[in-house]
């Protein structure tokens, strides 16, 4: 028996039990998402490029090393429309799938919001709300109890629910000093909104999956250097009921607009590096293509050793 179904054992012996597998998403390079993050958020791609439209994927593959470790793949389409007034609209989506041995989910969003600008360029304040449907599985066959012949149950199980994600966003350009026309940012948000209590029925008993509300905040700057590169500090901070505020920070230096580096910890004893190519002005394209690569190490002392975990993003951008 793999260490995963070990754990995931020890999880469902009993009549009712709960399992606690990932609940939401986990993203090395995370301000390539902050729109699925926080709702409201204005993404990367304008901040750094101006660039009002975009378009990205990525997928995720976590605890390398151990069987039916987690992995997430990601599609996304994000735009800001300024059209003159004071409220500019912001709107997209995005489809999620996300599989952690056994159990998983896939869930498709839109997203709505409006921001509060007398001109986007110089920063502004936004809400904005994601809305959807998830559904939830489970594969009981594949949850082995005492032993490899003991199973939860022959069925496989689905469950859709909606799911509902808010969030404030605000940004300025800076002006004056050592900071003078640097993007300062930082949101908030609640990207699932509604608890869920999912409880299956099999002949060995029942056993429920439960979602909770998570508590996201960020805060980043963009430090413009006269190459045109910039230096980008941010903090991603998660909070989840019952379980320790997580600091999850990175530096990424990106040079005169064709390749980046980064690196960054978490307060999870973990390690991030990164580092990416981009295709835009240098190559003589008028729109951007961005390919990066992150990488995460856990030197955790809790629990089972969980391996690295590698993920691969790649955005298409453009103003319009």
């Amino acid at each position: 028996m793999n260490r995963l179904q070990t754990y995931l054992s020890c999880l469902f012996i009993g009549v009712s039990s709960s399992l606690l597998a990932q609940q939401l998403s986990l993203f090395t390079q995370y301000r390539e998402n902050q729109t699925i993050i926080n709702p409201a958020a204005i993404g990367s791609d304008f901040l750094a490029f101006k660039n009002n439209l975009s378009f990205g994927a990525s997928h995720r593959a976590q605890w390398q090393g151990i069987k039916n470790a987690p992995t997430t793949s990601v599609l996304r389409g994000d735009l800001l429309f300024d059209n003159g007034s004071q409220v500019n609209l912001l709107a997209g989506g995005y489809l999620i799938n996300d599989q952690t041995g056994p159990t998983g989910f896939t869930g498709l969003y839109g997203r709505i919001g409006g921001l509060l600008t007398d001109d986007a360029y110089y920063g502004g304040i936004s809400a904005g709300l994601s809305f959807g449907a998830v559904q939830y599985r489970v594969n009981a066959s594949e949850i082995r109890l005492h032993d490899d012949n003991d199973i939860l149950g022959a069925e496989n199980y689905n469950k859709i629910f909606p799911d509902v994600g808010v969030g404030v966003f605000a940004y300025t350009l800076l002006d004056g000093g050592i900071f003078d026309n640097d993007y300062v940012y930082g949101g908030i948000s609640v990207p699932q909104v509604i608890g869920l209590d999912l409880t299956y029925q099999t002949g060995n008993g029942e056993f429920l999956t439960q979602r909770v509300q998570h508590f996201y905040g960020m805060l980043g700057l963009y430090k413009f250097l006269r190459d045109d590169g910039f230096l980008e500090p941010s903090l991603w901070v998660k909070y989840a009921p019952n379980a320790p505020v997580n600091l999850d920070f990175n530096l990424r230096y990106q040079m005169a607009q064709n390749f980046w580096i980064g690196a960054g910890g978490a307060t999870s004893n973990a390690i991030h590096l990164e580092a990416g190519v981009v295709l835009g002005e240098n190559a003589g394209f008028s729109n951007t293509l961005k390919v990066g690569y992150g990488f995460d190490y856990s030197f955790s002392s809790f629990g089972p050793y969980t391996g690295g975990s590698h993920e691969i993003n790649i955005s298409y951008s453009l103003e319009k």
